[in-house]
């Protein structure tokens, strides 16, 4: 008797199926053997995961675009300071130091933000 009672029938466009008769030429394993391998070892992701991937991903993206802020404006700052070849007097260092503090302690909220979601500490709500 056959362990495998059930048939099941896919269409693939063209590109699918040459990547599926590479795999089976590569594996030297019948189309069978590879559909049957991919989908053991293939973990699926729900539609919650799935949502809560796009979530993160979003967030990524938002902090990046933070951190790319903070290092133009931390460039212009060093860049203005370079080209005017003055030394700056107290009131701009201690504006300096004051948005240096800010972006420093930004990131360093960023960063732990990131260390928490990687390490699954927090969920994709906030």
């Amino acid at each position: 008797m056959r362990k495998r009672n059930y048939t099941v029938t896919i269409r693939m466009n063209k590109a699918e199926y040459d990547l599926l008769q590479s795999k089976v030429k590569e594996s030297g394993r019948t189309q069978q053997e590879v559909v049957i391998k991919a989908i053991a070892d293939l973990k699926i992701a729900s539609a919650e995961e799935v949502e809560e991937l796009k979530k993160l991903n979003q967030m990524f993206a938002d902090i990046l675009c933070q951190l790319r802020g903070a290092t133009i404006n931390i460039n212009q700052i060093a860049r203005k300071l370079n080209t005017d070849g003055l030394l700056p007097n107290d009131n701009v260092l201690y504006f300096l130091n004051k948005n240096i503090l800010k972006y420093r302690k930004e990131s360093e909220r960023i960063w732990l933000l990131i260390r928490r979601l990687i390490s699954g500490q927090i969920h994709m709500e906030q």
